[in-house]
């Protein structure tokens, strides 16, 4: 299991790909890890700006897409609803409680991992993949 992002691996992680770590990116990426309930950009954005009042929306949709683009956060996207941000990049999967709108991360052991990719096609290799789960909760199973 990786450990938990920080605020460092940010930094390192955007000049090593010849990206400034911004004040804005950095507040975008905090406003991610405060708290871990994948986030849409609008909720990111209300928090950014409890701590950066002058960012605007599209700077945090531009912070939102390098983090993206530099590995840093996953985006997530469940059916037709907004994007949502996940800053956990081992391999797990998300449940969306269809009561709550909630999404909680699953971790998944390695030898399932293993197991989900022993069954692509021959001569196929895969760089990512998402397992998603929708329900509710039911504290009576």
């Amino acid at each position: 299991m990786k450990a938990e992002p920080t605020i460092e691996d940010l930094k390192n992680t955007l000049k090593n790909s010849g990206v400034r770590p911004t004040r804005q990116r950095v507040t975008v990426y905090e406003s991610i890890l405060v708290k871990r309930d994948h986030p849409t950009a609008d909720e990111i954005f209300t928090r950014a700006r409890k701590k950066l009042p002058s960012i605007s929306f599209a700077t945090v949709y531009n912070c939102l897409e390098t983090l993206t683009q530099s590995s840093l956060v996953k985006q997530v996207v469940f059916d037709r609803s907004s994007a949502r941000y996940c800053p956990n990049l081992s391999p797990h999967a998300h449940f969306k409680c269809t009561e709550s709108g909630r999404i909680f991360d699953l971790e998944i052991d390695e030898s399932l991992v293993d197991s989900i990719k022993q069954s692509l096609p021959d001569h196929y290799s895969s760089d990512n993949f998402e397992l998603t789960f929708t329900g509710s909760f039911n504290p009576s199973n």
